[in-house]
């Protein structure tokens, strides 16, 4: 499968993604947060997530922290690869994979951390930084949930 994304589509993803990209570890601990707090359900794959309730908690939480940038830095590495299709699948495979088999987390929280990233970007560098970006988390959650297809889901 090939990607959808223009020369210019990809540029400006880029350039949309390099602003909220820049504070990492902040913006990915806030989308986590939110997730967390608008979708308590996604709080049950994280063990260690669970007893904490307040969003300061979380925002304090180190564990919350490392992963909201380990999540930003797998978003990093495919929107680096969004004008190479097999650079871009050899991201996404292992991560769908390991996912769906090995942490059995629903599909859907990709779509719901996709739509909080962009709100996010939205709410920090307005409405076309956001429109730039939309096209990415539609090719990231279309591949993942086909790779969920393939693992039997």
């Amino acid at each position: 499968c090939t990607m959808s994304l223009s020369e210019a589509e990809v540029q400006s993803a880029r350039g949309a993604w390099e602003k909220i990209y820049v504070d990492a570890e902040d913006n990915g601990t806030a989308v986590l947060v939110r997730m967390f707090t608008e979708h308590p359900d996604t709080k049950s794959y994280f063990t260690h997530f669970k007893g904490m309730d307040s969003a300061e908690e979380m925002k304090q939480s180190d564990q919350v922290r490392g992963h909201g940038k380990k999540v930003f830095s797998a978003i990093n590495d495919m929107v680096q690869h969004l004008d190479n299709s097999e650079a871009f699948l050899g991201i996404v495979t292992p991560l769908g994979k390991k996912h769906a088999t090995q942490l059995k987390i629903d599909p859907k929280n990709f779509r719901i951390i996709c739509d909080i990233i962009l709100q996010l970007m939205e709410e920090k560098f307005g409405g076309d930084c956001k429109a730039s970006f939309e096209k990415v988390t539609s090719e990231i959650c279309t591949h993942l949930n086909n790779i969920y297809k393939e693992e039997g889901w």
